[in-house]
């Protein structure tokens, strides 16, 4: 096997493996930089000849992984998308509401080169892409050659998928993103009890021990505590969350919360996408059970839409429960505007539970110390932190112990690090090689070609 890693950037962002076997030329994901702007956001598609990639397959639809497909495509007009039903059924509306964004950053913040793709590109993606069930492998012809792919449900969000590439008695397996333990929506990761030749395996949490005491479970009953205690005490209380996948987690434990009474039953806010896609979860999971998530959750919790920003500094008049994206208070989210509207306020609490980077206004929130003060900038707003602000571990990344015992349970004989910040990556690929196994463990330098 030969791989190119395209992110030009390295880390995490851009996600996008070149695969070639024997005559058969794959991309593994076409994501878009978060943290970059215009062009720069896309992996280095230009390596690429025209008409020359026989199939994109797509693992899930979070932006880092979905957000180039149009562009990736324009030249590649006959290349098959492979990816799971679920992700089928997710990944045209995830693109819309990107293409959306850009054409307002377009306007707002002057990126002539915004959006990247057009709604009409959009829809010529449909025609293209080909569902496989999880678990069944399907055979691709090029010539006298085959290959078989196959994809398993990884954990990570509904539809995620880690890919198996059969080739001439020899496997490869990509685990994409991947959680192994079970959430409240969506069972952990399926993958197949087997050997593989090569292992392609995420490394996001390489930095990050799990102690014992932070247990998955440990910390959905330290969340309901403090939403519990807080809203008791007649303050708010703020939840940034993921459209994608993280609100519908979210939404599903409070409603079980409420239900037993754990928690009191308050106004519960959401608002954009994330609200959007409950309608999706509720089709995917009576169409495929793929997801336990029905629409009647909103219902139970008597869920409203976020009808306009709250006023900086003006908590609401009542307890109330606030659902909101973005995951890491990006500037002029939901969760950004009604973050100003309680921080300053002893009595609310904002509770993350995703990762922030600490360059978003999300990590700069949980690095202020109690009473020091917090700008929004894009509100023109100053306040003292006086809100209880605590982040709770419900990451949707395997533990790196895990991922460690699953590279060992494989007996690959190479391995290949992607998906993590280079710290995280070196510390796999220290472990990996002091290990007794003899592993090749590759941790791929942005654009070079390597033979596996």
């Amino acid at each position: 096997m030969k791989l190119t890693d395209l992110n030009p950037h390295g880390g995490i962002g851009a996600n996008c493996l070149l695969v070639e076997l024997g005559p058969f030329r794959f991309l593994i994901d076409a994501g878009i930089h978060p943290k970059k702007v215009g062009r720069d956001t896309l992996p280095d598609f230009d390596k690429l000849a025209p008409n020359s990639i026989d199939a994109l397959i797509l693992t899930h639809c979070h932006l880092d992984h979905l957000g180039s497909l149009p562009v990736a495509l324009r030249h590649q007009p006959e290349a098959m998308i492979i990816l799971s039903r679920p992700t089928q059924e997710l990944a045209v509306r995830m693109l819309r509401n990107s293409c959306n964004v850009m054409r307002r950053q377009r306007e707002e913040q002057h990126i002539p080169e915004y959006p990247l793709y057009s709604y009409s590109e959009l829809d010529r993606l449909e025609p293209m892409m080909f569902a496989l069930p999880y678990g069944h492998a399907r055979t691709f012809a090029k010539g006298n050659e085959e290959v078989q792919v196959t994809l398993y449900a990884s954990g990570h969000i509904v539809g995620a998928a880690g890919v198996k590439l059969t080739y001439k008695h020899r496997s490869i397996f990509f685990t994409g993103d991947v959680l192994f333990t079970d959430q409240k929506t969506l069972p952990g990761a399926s993958f197949p009890d087997e050997t593989f030749d090569t292992l392609v395996m995420e490394t996001t949490r390489g930095l990050t021990a799990r102690t014992a005491d932070k247990a998955r479970e440990d910390e959905v009953a330290r969340l309901l505590q403090t939403v519990g205690r807080t809203l008791e005490n007649g303050g708010s209380v703020l939840i940034p969350a993921f459209a994608l996948g993280r609100m519908q987690e979210i939404l599903a434990i409070l409603e079980e919360a409420v239900s037993k009474g754990d928690i009191p039953k308050v106004p519960v806010v959401c608002s954009g996408l994330g609200l959007d896609l409950v309608d999706y979860f509720d089709n995917i999971s009576r169409k495929f059970n793929a997801v336990h998530f029905r629409r009647t959750i909103l219902k139970k919790l008597g869920v409203q839409s976020l009808k306009r920003f709250p006023d900086p500094g003006k908590s609401p008049s009542r307890p109330t429960l606030f659902v909101v994206s973005s995951g890491m208070l990006v500037e002029k989210t939901p969760s950004y505007a009604v973050a100003s509207s309680l921080l300053g306020n002893p009595h609310n609490a904002v509770c993350f539970v995703g990762y922030c980077d600490p360059d978003t206004p999300g990590g700069q929130l949980l690095e202020t110390p109690r009473d020091e003060s917090f700008v929004f900038d894009a509100l023109d707003y100053v306040t003292p932190v006086r809100a209880s602000i605590e982040r709770f571990d419900l990451s949707g990344h395997a533990d790196r112990e895990e991922l460690l015992e699953f590279a060992h349970h494989c007996e690959p004989r190479a391995i290949v690090l992607t998906h993590g910040d280079p710290e995280a990556r070196a510390w796999f690929k220290e472990e990996l090689e002091q290990s007794d196994q003899g592993y090749s463990v590759t941790d791929p330098v942005p654009g070079t070609c390597y033979t596996v």
